[in-house]
């Protein structure tokens, strides 16, 4: 479940919770916070339990994951798939809890995270299934919150998809050699010499749709702002992926924490100043 190593659960904790305070206007209902924070933790490590599971044949090839329980031999595939099966209905109870157009929705959120690690056999996009897996939770909390999902939902969908399109390349360059020696897929390995102009075209999409997404919701100077800070952290991931060093571009891939908090940041300062 990687439960000592949280990163993935803080870079699907940021937008969903930007897609709640957005749909709650600054004010989320408590139950539904509670739900999709503890959705988060649960989901991502379903994830990370499929993921190990679809990995097992490539993962002691991997330096980076040759340790990985599977792939250490300490937990059986089919242990795996217990736990996986496990944490998806305690995710599917925590659903129920929400009206039935977000468990209807969920529905497809499930199939997209169980799918999402296999792809990386079939197409090299498999960061763009992890991005509509990661953004599927905004349309999700608009849905519990509002009971509709509005346009500013779907753009900031969108935003999520390309953000972790690009900070996924960034994770997928660390590995790429040992992925090209193995046969597995990536945007890393499609890329090729483009890959940094390629991810800072990606990183200016997701900005933009972030402005859309702030116009449509009438946001203010502070939401601004807080896309400026994740523009200064963009260039800052630029820099450490510029000589692709595999230690510089998972700290490039490590500090989207900070551009996903800067935007978040930025989101609860605005409403605050609505209401102060």
């Amino acid at each position: 479940m990687r439960l000592d190593r949280p990163i993935g659960i803080y870079l699907l904790l940021w937008p969903t919770l930007w897609a709640l305070w957005v749909a709650g206007e600054g004010h989320p209902d408590p139950l539904v916070v509670f739900v999709f924070v503890a959705g988060v933790a649960v989901m991502r490590s379903a994830g990370c339990v499929i993921n190990d599971f679809a990995d097992r044949a490539f993962d002691p090839h991997v330096e980076r994951t040759r340790d990985r329980p599977i792939a250490a031999g300490r937990v059986s595939p089919r242990e795996a798939l217990l736990l996986f099966a496990a944490l998806c209905l305690l995710a599917f109870g925590l659903v129920l809890l929400m009206n039935r157009l977000t468990i209807y929705l969920s529905l497809v959120g499930v199939v997209l995270a169980a799918s999402y690690p296999f792809m990386k056999r079939y197409t090299h996009l498999p960061q763009v299934f992890l991005g509509a897996a990661f953004g599927w939770a905004v349309p999700m909390a608009f849905a519990a919150q509002t009971g509709s999902v509005p346009r500013v939902a779907w753009l900031l969908f969108v935003a999520t998809l390309l953000w972790a399109t690009a900070y996924d390349t960034m994770y997928g360059m660390v590995d790429r050699e040992d992925d090209r020696k193995i046969g597995v897929k990536s945007t890393a390995i499609l890329f090729g010499e483009a890959d940094r102009a390629i991810i800072a075209v990606i990183q200016l999409l997701m900005l933009v749709a972030l402005v859309m997404a702030g116009q449509a919701a009438d946001m203010g100077g502070y939401y601004y702002f807080g896309l400026l800070l994740a523009l200064g952290l963009s260039l800052y991931q630029q820099y450490l992926i510029r000589e692709r060093d595999p230690k510089k571009c998972f700290q490039a891939f490590l500090n989207n924490n900070w551009l996903g908090a800067a935007v978040f940041a930025g989101i609860v300062l605005d409403y605050l100043v609505r209401t102060a």
